[in-house]
């Protein structure tokens, strides 16, 4: 986007404004006059064009003159030449009594014979230069193509004289624009914006559009500004917020039917006919040219000439029909009357087969009247589609069964379905709509739990509200699971995850007392997952990885969440599970991997891909899953305590914790008291750490249940050790030994080895830190490796031990490498009182730089631009920037060619 402070701010035009900028400051600077034709589709952006240049001009001290063209006046000789010098003839005084009758007899103001063409050009340019010589002149040409040709020619007549003067004319016209033909400029063509400029506009526009509505809208317009500008217009504002699906077509509005249903008009029947098709066929089977000669029998050939040339659509190398833009599609929908677009359905339908959806789907279009067979057929195939991933899709055919059902009972039941599918399939603020719908009138008792179910997933995901969870599942589990029941496609399983999620958020005592009564009817996965989150027990991870192996892609597709909840409980969801989920249902699932996902990634030492983080909580806030939202910000707290972001780390804070609080979330809360521990260890700050891992579990004991109490041992036994409290730290450790928290996962094993190493005495120390080493898979906790190996390189530096230096500079590249400044800095003191230069020694210039700073000026020194810096460091290049602009002074220079000889010194 460019902001331009001499006009309007355009989006995507840099070229053409800079194009009319330099005539407009060449003629008022006394280089002559000059023209630009700008041409291009209608709605492209060019009377916007004009409009910018109109508006520099007059800040340039222009006067403009403005001509519009009208398709109603184009019969209308010396129209557009009366609108643009009617007021100039009106006050001069230098126009000779010839010239000015060859003017008032052209406007129809004299009954004298008419003047020639040369003539009233002639007198034009003589009134132009009588009018510039108080101010240069700009002369706005808008709709050239709807321009009379008389008034055209004399305008071309000016264009050629127009050096001789200060005056800058500017036309624009359509491609096809019969009058604008013999203009004499080498035209500009004004072509689509590009996606993200299309985008730009958008959010300019329209900041509050849900993105995807943004996205139809973008696909919709195909860069055309105009479309992008009235489109969001024709919607409500519960589908630009994305609470409920957009229509098919959409509405064009009164601007945009103007546009693009002009050349519709002249059709013939037959040509229309064929256009509807195509129109309403896009993804259907057939939809090529002889599918079309077929539907429009033998006119078929005119029909697609007379198409081809109105540039309505034409037909490709593979004789498919494709229309010129994605509006002209919908210009055609639109304009088509109800009856024609139900009969081009029915006869789509006819080129399927039977069960087909999207048969389906065109034989409900066409449908007029309720029709309970048509409405089973499509709950069936939305039974299908949901069963094979495809909830979103499930969703919109449930909802089309409902509306053609004529008992209440069915549609209600049809219309919950579709509630917990489009919840499913990413389209939750569509959920909350129908959930409202639902509750203006009784359920019927049969699908209680199923209601039940949609109220729930609404509450958790959409309003961060935990209460009805423990209200109402506990009695819809019930019902499932009693004999006879009807199972809603295995929606027990599901129950049972919402509830367990429930549980482990709030550690609601209903929640867990319903799910302790139904253990034994709980499924394989389901059993798993509440062992996990209740009591992590030896070998846990290795069954799950033994479950998931012996499921098939459907039954994997019921137990996603129950499999990605237990391995988030054992931190094993590792890259080899949570790919098998990748693609499977839509973003309710895809939401779970992407979660696992981040915390592994903070983990594993992936660090630069912590921003992933906040890119998935604003597309979970815009699709509604505001659960989820603060779920992401909560994991990326996770990286900025890490890396001793406290300022950072507070921001989030302030995001996360009063939502988590008023809905009881104590697995947030307790995760973020131990993030606030975490960054006070990475400055040192010990006492405080510790108070905070105390809020959590008491220390020498490690409470029942709670798998978040397991991985803990490591940061609490850091902080007590650090403050003297060895007894307490070997407490702890013992603790955990004795609920054989290594026997959980690799990643609790090499905790608790971390912590015992951190707390042994003297005599057992070395050994300890080597039996961590050793655990298994230990290089794959990048962070937690690191801080054991600044612990154990203080160790060996105070015995003077000279392998401390490998083993501080092997901690001090992987803190660097996670940007986790403060613990770098304690590396870099550590190795300087082991006599080693890796960082600069204290009292020199470079000793007063961060380590963000030292790194930065290291790159620099080597010739590396701020761009290249800031790819090596994830870092913006304005931040590399910033940040040598503090460390010049520091270093008591002026220039980056100083820099390698500063640190050189240092």
């Amino acid at each position: 986007m460019r902001c331009d402070t001499h006009g309007p701010a355009l989006v995507g035009r840099q070229q053409e404004t800079d194009l009319l900028a330099a005539a407009l400051e060449r003629a008022v600077g006394g280089g002559g006059g000059s023209a630009v034709l700008m041409r291009g589709e209608a709605g492209i952006g060019k009377s916007a064009l004009l409009e910018w240049a109109g508006h520099r001009a007059r800040e340039l001290g222009f006067a403009v003159l403005r001509v519009v063209g009208a398709e109603a006046e184009t019969e209308f000789a010396f129209g557009a030449l009366h609108q643009a010098t009617w007021p100039l003839l009106q006050r001069s005084r230098a126009l000779t009594h010839h010239q000015r009758d060859a003017l008032e007899s052209a406007f129809g103001g004299r009954t004298d014979t008419p003047p020639s063409g040369f003539a009233v050009g002639a007198a034009a340019l003589a009134l132009l230069d009588e009018a510039a010589r108080s101010s240069p002149l700009l002369l706005v040409l808008d709709d050239l193509h709807w321009i009379d040709s008389s008034s055209a020619t004399v305008f071309a007549f000016l264009r050629r004289r127009c050096a001789e003067l200060p005056l800058v004319i500017v036309g624009a016209s359509r491609p096809d624009g019969a009058a604008a033909e013999a203009w004499p400029a080498e035209p500009v063509a004004v072509g689509a914006l590009s996606r993200p400029e299309a985008a730009a506009l958008l959010l300019r526009r329209y900041p509050k559009l849900a993105a995807t509505t943004a996205d139809r809208l973008l696909e919709e317009a195909a860069g055309n500004p105009l479309a992008l500008v009235e489109l969001p217009r024709q919607l409500p504002g519960e589908q630009q917020r994305g609470v409920v699906p957009l229509p098919d077509p959409l509405p064009l509005g009164r601007r945009l039917e103007r546009v693009f249903t002009e050349r519709l008009a002249s059709l013939t029947p037959a040509a229309t006919r064929v256009l509807l098709l195509a129109a309403l066929a896009t993804g259907t089977a057939g939809g090529s040219g002889a599918w079309l000669h077929e539907t429009a029998g033998g006119d078929a050939e005119e029909a697609l000439e007379r198409i081809e040339a109105g540039g309505l659509a034409r037909l490709d190398r593979a004789g498919r029909l494709v229309f010129r833009h994605p509006l002209v599609r919908t210009a055609v929908i639109a304009t088509a009357s109800e009856s024609a677009r139900r009969e081009a359905h029915r006869v789509l339908a006819g080129f399927l087969a039977p069960e087909d959806p999207r048969r389906l789907v065109h034989e409900a279009s066409a449908a007029l009247l309720p029709d309970d067979a048509l409405a089973r057929r499509l709950q069936e195939a939305g039974s299908r589609l949901a069963r094979r991933g495809g909830d979103a899709e499930a969703a919109l055919l449930l909802d089309r069964a409902a509306a053609l059902s004529a008992d209440p009972a069915k549609r209600a039941r049809r219309l919950t379905w579709a509630a917990v599918m489009a919840a499913r399939g990413g389209q939750l603020r569509h959920t909350v709509a129908l959930v409202e719908e639902l509750k203006r009138a009784p359920v019927p008792p049969d699908i209680a739990p199923l209601f039940a179910y949609a109220v729930v997933y609404v509450d958790q995901s959409h309003r961060i509200d935990f209460e009805s969870s423990a209200a109402l599942l506990p009695a819809a589990l019930d019902a499932l699971t009693a004999p006879g029941a009807e199972s809603f496609g295995g929606l027990a399983e599901q129950v049972y995850f919402k509830l367990l999620l429930a549980a482990t958020y709030t550690d609601d005592p209903r929640a867990w007392q319903a799910l302790g009564r139904h253990r034994e009817n709980a499924s394989e996965p389901g059993t798993l997952c509440h062992r996990a989150w209740t009591e992590p027990a030896r070998g846990l991870a290795e069954e799950l990885r033994a479950v998931v192996d012996r499921m098939n892609e459907e039954q994997e597709a019921g137990a996603a969440w129950l499999l990605l909840w237990t391995a988030s409980a054992v931190d094993s969801a590792d890259g080899d599970l949570w790919r098998r989920f990748t693609g499977l249902h839509g973003y309710a699932t895809q939401g779970s991997v992407a979660k696992a996902k981040c915390y592994q990634d903070f983990l594993r030492g992936r660090w630069e891909l912590a921003p992933v983080c906040l890119r998935e909580a604003e597309s979970a806030e815009e699709l509604g899953y505001h659960c989820n939202a603060l779920m992401f910000r909560h994991y990326y707290a996770h990286f900025l305590a890490g890396r001793g972001d406290e300022a950072g780390f507070q921001e989030i804070e302030q995001l996360i914790r009063p939502a988590a609080a008023r809905a009881g979330l104590r697995f947030v809360l307790d995760r973020l008291t131990h993030l606030r521990g975490l960054a006070a260890l990475a400055h040192g700050r010990h006492e405080q750490a510790y108070a905070h891992f105390a809020e959590i579990a008491p220390p020498g004991r490690l409470p029942c249940g709670r798998p978040w109490f397991h991985t803990l041992v490591f940061d609490l036994v850091d902080a007590a050790v650090h403050t003297g409290r060895h007894r307490t730290a070997r407490a702890h450790v013992a603790a955990a030994r004795a609920e054989r928290s290594a026997e959980i996962s690799g990643h609790h094993a090499f905790l608790l080895a971390a912590a015992a190493a951190l707390a042994a005495g003297d005599a057992e120390a070395d050994t300890a830190y080597r039996a961590a080493y050793a655990v298994p898979g230990a290089e794959q906790w990048v962070f937690e490796l690191a801080r054991l190996r600044l612990a154990h390189g203080c160790w060996l530096r105070r015995r003077q031990r000279p392998e401390a230096r490998d083993v501080l500079r092997a901690a001090h590249h992987a803190f660097d490498r996670l940007q986790a400044d403060p613990w770098a800095r304690r590396c870099e003191e550590e190795l300087r009182a082991a006599g080693d230069l890796v960082a600069p020694a204290p009292g020199t210039p470079a000793a007063e730089l961060t380590g963000q700073e030292l790194r930065i000026a290291r790159l620099a020194a080597t010739g590396l631009s701020n761009k290249e810096i800031g790819q090596a460091l994830c870092l913006s290049s304005r931040t590399v920037a910033a940040h040598l602009y503090k460390t010049f002074p520091k270093l008591g220079i002026t220039s980056r060619a100083a820099l390698a000889h500063a640190l050189d010194s240092s």
